[in-house]
């Protein structure tokens, strides 16, 4: 099969993200509840508090990376402003001119997104 895997799961033409914002919000209506109840601890809730910020960045590089993808796939900067939540381009224009100070194409991107990340789990 020519599908790519992600997670073990085929995907074709729809690729998925690894969660969503819905997925998101049900687990912290879940975990309010679970902390409203007592029934998770303060040092619970910082180890999580840290696995969060890890993820949140994690999302913004991969958010990064697709935004450098989808140009270079040929997507205009009015189709990417939408996305944004603003009907002009200069958000995604600014944002990639930044990304351009850093890596010129996705690829290149990637890498050193995976350089920092070797980098802050060896604490070099």
């Amino acid at each position: 099969m020519s599908d790519h895997e992600q997670d073990g799961e085929a995907f074709a033409t729809h690729p998925r993200v690894p969660v969503t914002a819905r997925e998101m919000t049900e687990w912290l209506g879940e975990m309010a509840e679970l902390a409203r109840a007592g029934e998770v601890s303060a040092d619970e809730l910082i180890r999580v508090l840290g696995e969060l910020r890890a993820a949140a960045t994690a999302c913004a590089n991969a958010s990064d990376w697709a935004l450098m993808a989808a140009r270079e796939a040929g997507a205009s900067l009015r189709q990417v402003a939408t996305v944004f939540g603003k009907g002009y381009v200069r958000s995604p224009a600014a944002r990639l001119e930044k990304l351009h100070r850093e890596a010129l194409t996705s690829d290149e991107f990637l890498e050193l997104i995976r350089a920092r990340g070797h980098d802050a789990s060896t604490g070099v």
